[in-house]
């Protein structure tokens, strides 16, 4: 078997100009990209007529000019060769720089794909061929930023509710939340920025997160400040979560050797591959570390890979799944995952066990990829500062903002 060629499948999805949630941007004739973003999907095929299918992330407009470029050394090959043919892509990227998330998502939705080949070339699902399952149906969690939205998830099946903030966490909002969901249903907090919180501010808000009983704190400072985030590891009861942003097991590396995290969360679309996350995994296990991976950018496709990865690995705690953030994200796949008393059933067809509509991908060409500035509302940034762009920000009002029921209300 030899791969004849790769095809590349860009989409633009969430708010933009004709799609629903657009918004004017402040500027004539423009629209609001804020929460708009784009999928990559990727399509190998084969002169036996088997075809595979994987996903991109990253930046996927720019991902795809790098799935194009690797079509050079990749055309002719055994597409079951897979790790080799991951290694040797890995290589002939290295005189560009080593590989950040751009080269690490190309990596993935090729290497997602080959998987696919080789499980339909077997007639196997991906999981079997990856030594067998210890579950056949994952746990899942949802977002949620107000209590009416969280009793949805929970209606739903949802028995994972996760707080995402950009910028300062708002504490009473995590409570409230908690309060509504009880104490059956796990809650988490994510507080990734920018602006990001300096390393006190998180202790901060970390300690008084200490009493709302959460599965664990994402990101409670920036993703290259290990330091900072080692003082929130020492300082802080709480499970940190951390690792979307990585490309391969030497940028997870750090976070496991030095323990610096409860939960790994590599992104299925740019961590390297089914085999890196694997291989992540067997090295968050040594360390008795958990795996929840990141999907919040991500489509419908990198989903069924992670069900694959998390179906066979012993540390498997939740898969994230963004399931309401647009009404076309399930047209483009088929078939469409239910949650089931707050569980994705694993998938039990040869390869990935999901095939790309590839039509509807078509009906929502790329136009943008990059989202500017959020609004200055006194909340991502300090008020009046969003114009600055600052990277991190230290909070004001310290009082107000970072306790718990602020005694001035």
């Amino acid at each position: 078997m030899k791969i004849t060629d790769i095809k590349t499948y860009l989409m633009q999805v969430g708010a933009r100009p004709g799609l629903p949630g657009s918004t004017p941007a402040g500027k004539a004739g423009e629209a609001d990209f804020r929460g708009s973003r784009n999928w990559l999907f990727v399509k190998i095929e084969t002169d036996e007529g088997i075809s595979g299918i994987g996903e991109c992330s990253g930046w996927p407009r720019v991902v795809q000019t790098a799935v194009l470029d690797y079509r050079s050394i990749l055309i002719g090959e055994d597409p079951r060769d897979i790790d080799r043919l991951w290694h040797r892509m890995f290589i002939a990227s290295m005189g560009h720089g080593m590989l950040g998330t751009i080269g690490g998502g190309a990596l993935t939705g090729i290497e997602m794909a080959l998987w696919d080949i080789k499980g339909k070339a077997l007639g196997q699902p991906i999981w079997n061929l990856l030594g067998g399952r210890f579950r056949d149906k994952i746990r899942v969690y949802g977002h949620a930023k107000t209590p009416d939205r969280a009793r949805e998830l929970m209606a739903r099946g949802y028995k994972g509710i996760k707080v995402g903030f950009t910028g300062a966490v708002e504490l009473d909002k995590v409570a409230a939340i908690r309060e509504t969901v009880g104490s059956d249903v796990d809650v988490m907090v994510d507080a990734h920025g920018p602006s990001w919180m300096t390393a006190k501010d998180a202790i901060i808000v970390g300690r008084e997160l200490e009493a709302l009983d959460l599965l664990f704190f994402e990101d409670p400072v920036a993703p290259e400040n290990l330091d900072a985030l080692q003082r929130v590891r020492d300082a802080v009861d709480v499970p940190l979560a951390a690792g979307e942003r990585v490309s391969n097991i030497w940028g997870i590396r750090p976070y496991v050797e030095r323990e610096l995290v409860d939960v790994i969360q590599p992104d299925t679309g740019r961590a390297g591959g089914i085999t890196q996350m694997r291989k992540m995994a067997a090295m968050a296990e040594a360390h008795y570390i958990t795996m929840a991976p990141h999907s919040g950018s991500l489509g419908p496709v990198a989903e069924f890979a992670a069900l694959h990865v998390m179906a066979t690995i012993p540390n498997a705690l939740m898969l994230e799944r963004v399931e309401l953030d647009w009404a076309g994200r399930y047209d483009v796949v088929s078939p469409v995952l239910q949650v089931v008393d707050g569980h994705l059933p694993v998938p039990d067809a040869p390869g990935l066990g999901v095939e790309l509509i590839e039509e509807e991908v078509g009906k929502y060409p790329s136009q943008r990829n990059v989202s500017d500035m959020p609004a200055d509302d006194g909340r991502a940034y300090e008020p009046g500062t969003a114009s600055e762009c600052v990277y991190f920000q230290p909070r004001l009002q310290r009082r107000a903002r970072l306790r718990l029921t602020p005694s001035d209300k």
